[in-house]
């Protein structure tokens, strides 16, 4: 192994408590997608282990936990991965690839979820209601919903997890966790904290590396496994639909985005320039919530365009390893490919580049470094409006009313996250109800927070993360009315 690192004694899985390999010894590479450099060689676990891992953490619930156990959990793992931060952050830029001062900040961001669960864990407490029908106390009770499979991607692999294993030590629910074949490193650290400064139950937290196909398969069908938490692709989730139907398994699923960022002319056109940088050059773009469609009201797209223009002009694309980078490779190969033909599809059909030129194909498969790019003209028969870029590409096209803004904003499958940036207070009243997007930043390109829930709508999903919604999705609620007592005459 090429990556050295205290968090990485063990570079394996975790099951029942203890590190281990695939059965068969097989592994798969991690590699940095700056250099093409190989940083670890991983246990590439299937079925069996799976199976294993789902039994070991349903066992675990026999070990029961008061909620003030749990939120001295919680409040361990918000303080590990602070103090780590940077160490955390550097394991997260070697195999994602984004700037390390992201990759830190995503520590932090993920140790909120953490804290946020444990100050707020009293909601899961059991309740006792006042009213008392049919001569009976009535009480409400959160139960774990039993043994959860948490998938994550590999654009966020701390802060994902961070929103589904905060939930699920909240409320009791052992958890398998299966990463990103890409980024499993992060998470292995993160197990490596877990196993050194918590006194978990064995089976309480396991971690499965490997090809997502036969590990998926193989969640689905165990009876252990009650809620299958996943974050990803639209068709990655409507398969696990269609495949958990014969278990009956509850599914929480945040999916694909295709975010609409709304300029009116009224706007303050600096600002949402600004906010428009920060939100859509995150982790190179290729976050489900940065802005994927920029609608700017007619009269303003020109200097609008060039706003966003110069600053991107501004931005430094390079290894995130080293200082000053802005922005780090994309991913993959493939990746690179997605954003280059989502580019020339553009140009093909009549947009006007603003900012970059088609950087070329990618001669291997690593340094996937795509420039920041804008173009406008953009129309909804492009692929960049379609489909979600996944990339440092900025299209824009122009909207002429109120009316026609609400069209374009709202004219997708999926419904995640959009932006409003405009000074009428009165339009925002009127507007944002009509935006078919659960999360609406209004005069900011804010995502997420750990303190509001966050989920999808329509092709984007179901269920939330994060604010007093979240700590319910591995939550089972039980009912126990008890007669009262009547007195004897």
């Amino acid at each position: 192994m090429t990556l050295n690192s205290p968090l990485l004694p063990e570079v394996k899985g975790y099951i029942d408590g203890a590190w281990q390999g695939a059965d068969d010894a097989t592994t798969f590479q991690v590699t940095n997608p700056a250099t093409g450099e190989v940083l670890a060689e991983v246990p590439a676990m299937g079925p069996a282990e799976t199976t294993r891992a789902a039994a070991a953490a349903a066992a675990a619930l026999e070990h029961e936990s008061d909620l003030a156990t749990r939120r001295r959990w919680l409040e361990a793992i918000a303080a590990a991965l602070e103090q780590h931060r940077e160490e955390i952050g550097r394991i997260l830029t070697l195999e994602h690839g984004k700037p390390h001062a992201e990759g830190s900040g995503e520590a932090l961001y993920a140790a909120g979820f953490f804290a946020y669960a444990a100050r707020h864990i009293e909601a899961l407490a059991p309740r006792t209601l006042e009213e008392q029908p049919r001569d009976c106390s009535w009480t409400i009770y959160q139960r774990p919903a039993g043994a959860v499979a948490l998938v994550t991607p590999w654009n966020f692999p701390i802060g994902m997890i961070a929103k589904k294993l905060s939930a699920s030590l909240a409320a009791g629910a052992p958890a398998v966790i299966k990463p990103s074949a890409k980024t499993p490193l992060t998470l292995i650290a993160l197990l490596t904290l877990l196993d050194r400064e918590l006194d978990l139950p064995s089976g309480m937290v396991n971690l499965v590396t490997g090809a997502a196909g036969p590990i998926g398969d193989a969640l689905l069908s165990d009876p252990h496994i009650r809620v299958i938490s996943f974050t990803g692709s639209t068709g990655i989730g409507q398969a696990l639909i269609r495949g958990s139907a014969d278990g009956v398994k509850r599914l929480a699923l945040e999916l694909g985005g295709n975010a609409p960022f709304i300029v009116f002319a009224d706007a303050d056109l600096e600002h949402a320039a600004e906010q428009l940088i920060a939100n859509k050059f995150r982790g190179g773009g290729q976050t489900c919530v940065c802005a994927n469609r920029i609608l700017v009201e007619a009269s303003v797209m020109e200097p609008f365009a060039e706003r966003v223009a110069e600053r991107a002009r501004q931005l430094t694309v390079g290894n995130g390893m080293e200082p000053g980078v802005d922005i780090g490779p994309l991913i993959d190969r493939s990746g690179y490919d997605k954003v280059r033909r989502h580019y020339l599809d553009a140009i093909e059909r009549g947009a006007v580049s603003v900012l970059g030129d088609d950087p070329g194909a990618l001669e291997r498969d690593y340094g996937a470094y795509f420039p920041p790019t804008v173009i406008r003209g953009v129309t909804p028969q492009m692929a960049c409006w379609q489909e979600e870029t996944f990339g440092p590409l900025v299209p824009m096209t122009a909207f002429s009313d109120e009316s026609q803004a609400l069209t374009l904003a709202n004219d997708t499958e999926f419904g995640l996250a959009a932006y409003l940036f405009t000074a009428d207070g009165a339009r925002a009243e009127r507007f944002i109800p009509r935006l078919q997007f659960p999360h609406v930043g209004y005069n900011t390109g804010s995502g997420p927070t750990p303190e509001a829930p966050f989920g999808g709508m329509k092709h984007s999903g179901f269920g939330r993360e994060g604010g007093l919604e979240g700590l319910f999705e591995f939550i089972e609620t039980q009912t126990v009315p008890t007669a009262l007592k009547k007195q004897r005459s």
